[in-house]
């Protein structure tokens, strides 16, 4: 089975877009081209900011969702030390435990 990746780019203004994807690469160079989210396109210079592999689609899904609730400095520190990656990953993967 394919890894999933979690991916941030970063746009001329600074700004950082969070996706998936199986393949980081193919899917940067999409962006560049303009054949990516439209929310990128006419963005200016692409950067890949942080790229880390999540496991299945599923949690790759549930962890792209999460990290786009993060805050602008969370966001950030994610990108330069991967700090909280790890636990929000393993929060991911734990079941929960609901009482039903």
């Amino acid at each position: 089975m394919t890894p999933w990746y979690l991916y941030l780019i970063r746009t001329a203004d600074n700004a950082l877009y969070t996706g998936i994807t199986t393949d980081v690469d193919r899917r940067y160079r999409q962006h560049q081209s303009g054949k990516g989210a439209k929310a990128l396109r006419g963005k200016g210079e692409l950067t890949l900011a942080f790229a880390a592999p999540v496991g299945d689609r599923s949690l790759a899904l549930r962890m792209e969702y999460r990290v786009k609730q993060l805050t602008k400095p969370q966001k950030e520190r994610l990108v330069a030390k991967g700090e909280g990656f790890e636990a929000l990953l393993a929060s991911l993967q734990t079941p929960s435990l609901k009482n039903d």
